[in-house]
């Protein structure tokens, strides 16, 4: 294990530590090494499983910025293989509608898709796709090749179709179950949908209550946002379909760069019942007795897939009513031969009921990793299906033979101790707590996702890209997320992988200016360059209004998060004036605080080039900073929270600041999209700020706000999610947070605190008690940590490597002794510079 002390030099707890030699280790801060007899053996639930509702999440309007954007279906922790629905949407769900929606029915040259392919308040289904991200922000990504039962004439191409409106069939959510690793809708055709999956296939129940006129639609070109090429040929006596897609395009709509081709995906899909017929379509002609089709839907101009492009073939099935017609599919980002090894090894001749049976098993596996303790059945669906939704991605890439195709577009084999290459990382959102949980439940898989991000940043000149999809570099977001996930994988225990090479490349990147830093190519959304405008953080110590990237301040302070991250991987491995280097850059989000950005407050603000601040400066606008405003961003400093405390006048002016954030002047809570001038804890920039309360000495401010989001935010229905859950990050957020535990400083695995929700929990290598947790009891009265009584809001690194038992005795009321005192408050890490 790498070394993981606190740096002495580095680091103080508070700016009023006299010493940093005295900052080494609070006061009462306990070794936590001590043994703990337990007296009681918690009653864990069981059968974890029958906890999680995956239609929690799938309903929001249609505007997908407020809906949680997850995707039921069948699918495996991490699968390459996610099967589920994809909707189609009738004009007046469209008419009621906002934004670009209502663009796509005025226009009708669109095709109208949902992030992840499900929308909870549309009731028709286009198809059965073999690959869906969920909870993206963007609208649409993946939904490769989605397979259609139909049962009516072929009367015109599925290619002008605007809205499916023919090419469709309704359902009823009174006939849907999700449930994790099987998802089952009766059409209203008549057929009724069975899905399972494993890791790299799925396998399908269509049974059609009248056979006559059955027929499998493959929409091969219709990815959720387009496709450049795409192929499918029927073999009637092999009884199967092969092809391929080709797309990309993630977010392509909002500029040209992503509006491209980036990954193939191959598929054989092997029927059990006879073909007695097949036919074609490309763009708006029908060949009713073709077998083969080819040509992609394109992105458009403006990375909108037109209405009239692109291919399929259906096949005819010869069945008696109410027969079942099986599919066995296979898909590898490789090849067709791939694909079909895939199949072969992973599903062999198991029957749909077997099958079904180990994704459940697969499932139960991974979710009793977190054991939780309760009586409250309605807060263990909301956790267990959070926790669900936190081990969707990133996703198995490579095949089972090891192959996968790289960034470079070149195939490529795992080697060394690396079992599995991972793709999709939404690295400016899930950094923050999801990949941390991941690696918390699994270090093997944490250090396999690292390596394959580091193999990506190889393949690509040596660039970690902040958002990947599948073998294709988007540059979506900000910041510079990677090395941020890197720190935080070895500070939470993987570090099979190559960790040297990987500290090379990052540093390398932190310090030497790239051709794409320098360049404004794809920005302001697409940027590529990892660190925008370098030489302005190296020349002017912040990145101004002028620069190459997605708004300078906000790019500031996700630099400063990400160079100190940086600095803690340093110090693990020995880099001692690399440590300090970097943590002294981590302090230049001081340089973009004016303290007169107002009349009567300060802010973050964004400044020019000549270091005068930026003009016409609104602190509530929710669009000045990335996904954020002003008001909101002010709370993204993790590592030095006693350093904002400072600047801001105190801890005092600083809690009252939080206080008015997140409440209106009458008291009323403000957590959810209301104005930009107040908290959106659905969001990233805002996730952080209710701990933010632990550096001003009020602690049960915190426990109080953190318990009241989950409350209001988090239910136990289909618009249980608040916000986009950004795979998996959200939802990893609410796990976290309903342990009494968050992941607050980027490259280090300490925790700081709130109340538990559960009596008991138990996580890696930790045990929460919490014998009074309950809505009503909230607040931490006492806090005993392997049985030694604390007043620290925090408990450092040791829980990763050795057996640590929380006790926690909350009250109805607070106990402000808690985390009040400056040595029980979490560390903050100022440059000795500026001390």
């Amino acid at each position: 294990m790498i070394h993981n002390k606190r740096v002495k030099h580095l680091a103080i707890l508070s700016l009023s530590c006299a010493m940093l030699s005295a900052c080494e280790k609070a006061p009462n801060e306990p070794s936590q090494v001590a043994e703990v007899q337990s007296t009681n053996t918690p009653n864990y639930v069981t059968d974890i499983v029958s906890y999680v509702d995956p239609l929690i999440g799938t309903k929001g309007p249609f505007n997908h910025r407020q809906a949680g954007n997850v995707t039921p279906g069948a699918v495996v922790p991490f699968g390459m293989f996610n099967f589920g629905p994809e909707h189609a949407y009738t004009e007046d769900l469209l008419a009621e509608s906002e934004g670009i929606s209502k663009k796509i029915l005025e226009e009708k040259k669109r095709v109208p898709v949902s992030p992840g392919g499900y929308n909870y308040q549309a009731s028709r289904v286009k198809g059965f796709s073999f690959t869906r991200l969920s909870g993206t922000g963007c609208l649409g990504a993946s939904g490769d090749i989605p397979v259609m039962p139909f049962t009516k004439d072929i009367t015109f191409s599925p290619a002008t179709d605007p809205i499916n409106a023919y090419y469709s069939a309704g359902f009823s959510h009174e006939d849907e179950t999700a449930i994790p690793g099987f998802y089952q809708v009766g059409l209203d055709n008549g057929v009724n949908v069975e899905l399972a999956a494993t890791t790299r296939t799925g396998i399908a129940n269509f049974t059609f209550a009248n056979a006559n006129n059955a027929k499998l639609l493959f929409r091969t070109a219709y990815s959720q946002l387009g496709s450049g090429d795409a192929f499918a040929k029927v073999d009637a006596e092999k009884g199967e379909v092969t092809g391929y897609v080709t797309s990309g395009n993630f977010c392509g709509y909002l500029g040209e760069y992503n509006q491209r081709d980036y990954y193939t995906l191959h598929f054989v899909a092997k029927i059990n019942k006879t073909i007695s017929g097949s036919g074609a379509w490309k763009d708006d002609v029908v060949d009713k007795n073709a077998q083969s089709s080819k040509g992609g839907m394109g992105y458009g101009d403006n990375g909108w897939p037109d209405i009239g492009k692109g291919s399929g073939l259906w096949i005819n099935l010869d069945l008696k009513d109410g027969e079942t017609a099986q599919m066995r599919v296979g898909i590898s980002y490789v090849s067709l031969e791939n694909a079909r090894e895939n199949l072969a090894k992973e599903q062999a001749e198991q029957s749909f009921a077997e099958v079904r049976q180990k994704s459940q098993k697969a499932w139960e596996t991974e979710l009793s990793k977190v054991k939780v303790a309760s009586d409250d059945t309605s807060k263990l669906r909301v956790f267990y299906t959070a926790l669900y939704h936190s081990l969707f991605h990133p996703n198995v890439f490579s095949d089972v033979n090891g192959e996968y195709t790289g960034f470079d577009q070149k195939v490529h084999t795992v080697k060394g101790t690396q079992a599995v290459q991972y793709a999709n990382f939404s690295g400016w959102d899930v950094y923050r707590s999801q990949l941390q949980l991941v690696t918390l439940l699994d270090k093997k898989r944490g250090s396999d996702i690292a390596q394959s991000l580091f193999n990506q940043a190889n393949q690509f000149n040596g660039i970690w890209d902040r958002w990947t999809h599948n073998a294709g570099p988007t540059g979506v977001m900000s910041g510079d997320p990677s090395t941020i996930a890197i720190a935080n994988f070895v500070a939470f225990g993987a570090n099979d992988f190559d960790v040297s090479g990987s500290y090379k490349s990052l540093r390398k990147a932190a310090t030497q200016p790239t051709e794409f830093d320098l360049s404004n190519v794809g920005c302001p959304v697409f940027c590529r360059g990892q660190k925008p405008s370098l030489d302005e953080w190296q020349s002017l110590g912040y990145i101004s209004d002028q620069s190459n990237s997605w708004e300078g301040a906000s790019e500031t302070l996700e630099q400063a998060s990400s160079y100190f991250s940086l600095g803690q991987l340093a110090q693990r491995l020995g880099q001692s004036e690399d440590a300090s280097r970097f943590v002294d850059e981590a302090g230049y989000w001081r340089n973009i605080y004016n303290p007169f950005a107002t009349e009567s407050l300060g802010y973050i603000q964004g400044r020019n080039k000549d270091t005068s601040w930026k003009g016409e400066f609104d602190p509530f606008s929710g669009h000045l900073f990335v996904e954020g405003s002003p008001a909101q961003y002010l709370w993204m400093i993790p590592h030095d929270g006693a350093g904002l405390a400072k600047v801001l006048g105190g801890e005092q002016k600083m809690s009252q600041r939080l206080d008015s954030h997140f409440r209106k002047p009458d008291g009323t809570w403000v957590l959810y999209r209301d104005s930009a001038e107040f908290s959106d804890v659905s969001n990233q920039p805002s996730i952080l700020s209710p701990w933010m309360y632990l550096h001003t000495g009020d602690a049960y401010k915190t426990q109080q706000t953190v318990r009241e989001t989950m409350e209001q935010l988090w239910l136990d229905a289909p618009d249980g999610i608040p916000g986009q859950d950004d795979l998996g990050q959200m939802s990893s957020w609410y796990v976290f947070s309903s342990l009494g535990l968050y992941p607050k400083y980027p490259g280090r695995a300490d925790l700081v605190l709130s109340s538990p929700q559960f009596s008991n929990a138990q996580i890696g290598n930790l045990t929460i008690n919490a014998p009074d947790a309950s809505k009503q009891h909230i607040f931490i009265d006492e806090l005993k940590v392997n049985g030694k009584t604390t007043l620290n809001s925090w408990i450092d690194e040791t829980y990763i490597n050795q057996p640590v038992t929380l006790d926690f005795t909350l009250s109805t009321e607070p106990n402000k002794a808690f985390g009040k005192a400056i040595e029980n408050r979490p560390p903050s890490y100022t440059p000795a510079t500026i001390l």
